[in-house]
């Protein structure tokens, strides 16, 4: 649907030390498949062993960069972001890597999850700068916890960059994969939780790290090896180094296999294709149903319909057929074509479809508007039944480690049961998978899986006084009514309360509508 937003997860990230290579060109690719973990913004640091240069933008990688960008970015490393914002709004400020530094060198990080005590951090910060002017991104406007830990990285010059990220990483909570360098280093960093991936990989002349294996696999590097949850790693021209800033105590996110990661990945040993394969065969065994025909929304969805074709013996087919030019758009549709819905995506393949018993497959439901539209479609194709089943769980809960959902009073889920669900969207049949089902198609002990989108049993505990959010940085210097600076007078009919369905302030207005007022 125009403007229906499903689970974003935070970023791609992406690093290289690979002395000989065009590192900027091999972080290029490295993010173009790492697109679909963020759309918002893009952006590459290189060294040449003497300075950093910084290239980033609003928009889709393909956007941002082009030839003579990317001959501009020299040397022997680099490190890459792709970014869905989820602390700090979608701003050029808050656009990665971000940089710091001081008269004894510079750092440049990229960070994919969110972290949870950014208030705290950001007191620290405050705390540590006493008497003396903060500089750096937080001077410039970025309201992301991502600013904070490279504030935090660079403030000591007496301290080298290996030793301040020992003593920074065990200060954060939350979930953070951070690749980040200096003049001469690559660094990767996991959190003990290991809540989002981040793989390691070597390259004939050099090494990469990336959120996924098939970001590896794209640039030519062999998979290694997971970065360990609480392991810090150091590459330079001395070979791989690895750190334990913290012991390992895993809950990685569920929501990677079922939708987030691309199907070529894997995640701790296990293909997520594989995952949703079999997800869709549990979904069979669970949720049975007469029907003629099975087919998946195109693309998380289709690898779970196969699996439940597979175990149902039901035919699989290609019911929808996707517009693969259709990326974000920022042009707003007008009334009429917004009561066509979906149709700017996806179109019913109608001949499939007239006169069948349809069991359509998706990865979750959110508000439910999207999977309305498509029923609504499936019928006026000519389907005579249509039975939705979905591969993960009823979603009832916020994400605070990296996936930025809709607030928990607009998620569908939260107010209604499964058959008053069913009965808004218009199906004749509505079965979710179990959580059983969904954690044993993954092969991962339940105990090392965060589950807590879908049970609200969050295993990183959240700050008691609640302040948490993706604009906690952004509202507290503001005034909460207006989203101005409190400096700048508002008039009484300007003012607007902005704020979200829970009655939580929004902060400033982000979006990309100033990214034309930057180099």
């Amino acid at each position: 649907m125009p403007g229906e937003k499903g689970p974003q997860d935070a970023c791609g990230v992406f690093g290289v030390w690979a002395p000989g290579e065009e590192v900027a060109k091999l972080t290029y690719f490295g993010l173009y498949a790492l697109q679909h973990r963020g759309q918002e913004s893009a952006g590459i640091a290189t060294s040449d062993g003497d300075s950093i240069l910084v290239y980033k933008d609003m928009g889709l990688v393909s956007q941002v960069f082009d030839e003579s960008a990317l001959s501009s970015l020299r040397g022997h490393l680099a490190i890459g972001h792709s970014r869905y914002s989820t602390t700090g709004g979608s701003t050029w400020e808050n656009a990665q890597p971000t940089l710091g530094g001081h008269e004894g060198g510079s750092v440049a990080l990229a960070h994919n999850g969110n972290l949870i005590n950014t208030v705290e951090l950001r007191e620290l910060v405050d705390a540590s700068h006493a008497g003396r002017t903060i500089r750096g991104e937080l001077a410039r406007g970025n309201t992301s916890d991502t600013a904070l830990v490279t504030t935090l990285l660079a403030e000591d010059p007496d301290r080298s960059l290996e030793q301040a990220a020992l003593d920074v990483l065990p200060k954060l909570r939350g979930a953070f994969c951070f690749v980040f360098m200096d003049e001469q280093t690559l660094y990767a960093a996991r959190d003990p939780h290991g809540v989002r991936p981040l793989a390691l990989g070597r390259l004939e002349r050099g090494w990469v790290v990336a959120s996924e294996t098939a970001a590896l696999q794209t640039v030519g590097a062999s998979v290694v090896r997971e970065i360990e949850p609480g392991e810090l790693v150091a590459i330079d021209e001395h070979g791989l180094r690895s750190h334990r800033f913290a012991p390992a105590q895993p809950k990685g996110c569920v929501f990677e296999y079922v939708y987030l990661a691309r199907p070529d990945a894997v995640i701790r040993g296990r293909v997520v294709h594989e995952a949703r394969v079999e997800m869709g065969r549990a979904l069979a065994r669970e949720h049975p149903v007469d029907a003629d025909l099975v087919i998946g929304v195109p693309e998380s969805g289709v690898p779970a319909a196969t699996g439940y074709a597979q175990e149902s013996g039901i035919p699989f087919g290609q019911g929808f057929v996707k517009n693969a030019y259709v990326g974000r758009t920022f042009i707003q549709p007008s009334q009429t074509l917004r009561q066509l819905g979906i149709r700017l995506k996806l179109n019913p393949l109608e001949h499939s479809i007239r006169g069948k018993r349809v069991v359509v497959i998706d990865d979750s439901i959110v508000r439910g508007n999207t999977q309305r539209a498509q029923i609504r479609m499936l019928r006026e194709a000519g389907a005579t039944e249509v039975h939705v089943r979905i591969s993960s769980p009823p979603v009832k809960w916020p994400c605070f480690y990296g996936i930025d959902f809709a607030t928990r009073a607009e998620l569908v889920a939260t107010g209604l049961n499964v058959e008053e669900i069913r009965a808004s969207i218009g199906a004749d049949s509505l079965g979710y998978i179990s959580e059983q089902g969904m954690v044993d198609a993954t092969e991962q002990p339940a105990s090392e899986l965060c589950t807590a989108c879908f049970t609200g049993n969050y295993p990183i505990e959240l700050p008691e006084d609640g302040r948490i959010g993706k604009h906690v940085l952004e509202t507290l210097p503001l005034d909460i009514a207006s989203g101005h600076d409190r400096s700048v007078p508002v008039r009484p009919e300007d003012r607007v309360d902005r704020r979200d369905a829970d009655g939580v302030s929004l902060g400033v207005a982000g979006g990309a509508e100033n990214s034309l007022q930057h180099p």
